[in-house]
């Protein structure tokens, strides 16, 4: 069995404030190690379930944030991005069982994690068919092109809510509560257990039932905090000003929906 696993940093247990999200700030190594020691649980979970090979995506900020040291001799790691439009699910194929998204937050517009945002702060929302567009749905969505379902996420209990109202069959881990610019946060080694447990769960499921279906049309609006944005962005091949600092973009193909999100967010 063959799992991809992709990492962020915004969901993992305690992080609250977004100076210990940033490379160059102090507080920043704590959830660093964080976000690796989640990411190695998933991985222990992966193979207690009987994977035999795990492809691991660095997926916060520069993509160089996974403590190459801690991970196991097992893995394929991907760090840095390619600028392909698959993003936070870079070089995902047909051959992988299933996808794993460990440390993932609710998306932007959301009050559910002080962090909370979609791909970038550039949006202040991504609409997807009128539905507010997390990186969770917008990756999972990816999975779905290319008939590999999610079938495990972590990160805040704002975003596992999303999850399961999308799909219920998709294992959800919440690892913290946020609240104004608080968390309420399990401890991150009761995290690493739950994350380990849940991850070793959900594989052994089964795994189709969380494959989110495709529709068959597609309407991506962007709407951002500053109208300068969105002037220059609605000239995006296809694109058009709708208004209140807002793109809209029509498509019957996802790929194009990604392609668009990797230019304009």
């Amino acid at each position: 069995m063959k799992v991809y696993i992709s990492v962020d940093i915004e969901g993992v247990a305690g992080i609250t404030h977004w100076d210990e999200a940033q490379k160059n700030h102090a507080d920043y190594a704590e959830f660093r190690e964080q976000m690796t020691r989640e990411a190695v649980a998933a991985i222990e979970g992966a193979e207690a379930a009987g994977a035999t090979e795990i492809w691991v995506k660095d997926a916060h900020d520069s993509g160089r944030n996974l403590i190459t040291s801690m991970l196991p001799g097992t893995i394929r790691l991907i760090r840095s991005w390619a600028g392909h439009p698959l993003c936070m699910v870079q070089e995902l194929d047909k051959s992988f069982a299933a996808v794993m998204m460990v440390g993932y937050h609710a998306a932007a517009g959301s009050e559910a994690n002080a962090l909370a945002h979609t791909l970038s702060l550039k949006p202040h929302l991504i609409r997807l068919n009128g539905r507010t567009a997390s990186e969770f749905y917008i990756h999972a969505l990816a999975g779905s092109l290319l008939g590999v379902p999610t079938v495990f996420v972590t990160g805040d209990e704002g975003l596992m809510a999303e999850v399961k109202s999308t799909n219920a069959a998709i294992g959800r881990c919440a690892v913290k509560r946020g609240v104004g610019q608080s968390t309420i946060s399990l401890t991150p080694k009761a995290a690493i257990a739950a994350i380990r447990a849940g991850a070793e769960t959900a594989l052994k499921g089964r795994l189709a039932d969380a494959l989110i279906p495709l529709p068959e049309d597609f309407v991506l609006e962007v709407t951002y905090a500053n109208p300068v944005l969105a002037y220059r962005m609605q000239w995006y091949p296809g694109a058009s000003h709708s208004g209140d600092r807002t793109i809209r973009f029509a498509t019957k193909d996802y790929f194009d929906v990604l392609r668009m999100l990797n230019f304009v967010t």
